[in-house]
């Protein structure tokens, strides 16, 4: 077991450490916008922008937008499996966080081979799949003036998938341990997953204290004493 938690321990560094580098594509991104939108909005760059665009062909607007979501969408595909391990997703739980950490560690368990590996497996299958179509088919812009190889960000499914798919798989393994393995080992595994819920046990005691204060308003409106 512990030669199970050292190799998701390996996984889940590189990952996070591969989320978190991908993070600083924020800065080019917003230098990207920022120059895009002050260009195309004074007078000045726009005129002297569309004199480059007239002599050479080559629009620095349309280039500068196909930039932009390129960055968006490698900085998107490169952070999945550190915010899955992160527990940074968007996760809609009514009942989960309601229930001790052991049922909470089986649910995860049994959701992530029911749904989450079919999904990555498929995922996985399709941006392989569109990658090398892009590639074989020469891919470019939808404008004739903007970024050509659409394989080149389009690869970045297989990245990105990837690194979720080494997530939910560093996860499985530290739920097994949790799930199977001695005590020592669980109380390390559970201290390295980010999934359960913390605040279960206020919502469980905010609940009680809930439906004690409805049974006695009614048991005060039940014993009221009726006026003639």
């Amino acid at each position: 077991m512990k030669s199970l938690l050292r190799f998701a321990g390996a996984i889940d560094r590189f990952t996070r450490w591969l989320g978190k580098t991908a993070g600083w594509i924020i800065l080019p991104l917003i230098a990207v916008i920022i120059f895009d939108v002050v260009t195309r909005k004074l007078d000045v760059t726009r005129l002297y922008f569309s004199e480059i665009t007239a002599h050479t062909g080559l629009s620095v607007s349309t280039i500068l937008q196909d930039l932009e979501w390129h960055f968006h969408a490698v900085l998107l595909l490169m952070t999945f499996g550190f915010a899955y391990l992160a527990n940074a997703h968007v996760r809609v739980d009514v009942f989960r966080e309601l229930l001790p950490h052991r049922k909470q560690t089986w649910l995860e368990f049994f959701g992530l081979l029911i749904l989450a590996v079919p999904f990555l497996y498929v995922m996985l299958s399709e941006a392989w799949q569109m990658t090398s179509l892009s590639f074989h088919q020469g891919e470019g812009s939808d404008s004739l003036t903007g970024i050509g190889v659409r394989w080149i960000i389009k690869s970045f499914l297989i990245f990105g998938f990837t690194t979720a798919a080494m997530a939910v798989i560093a996860t499985l393994m530290r739920l097994l341990v949790v799930l199977f393995g001695g005590a020592e080992d669980r109380l390390d595994a559970e201290r390295a997953l980010e999934i359960y819920s913390d605040v279960s046990d206020e919502l469980k005691k905010a609940r009680e204290e809930a439906e004690r204060a409805v049974a006695a308003e009614q048991a005060a409106t039940h014993h009221k004493p009726q006026s003639n």
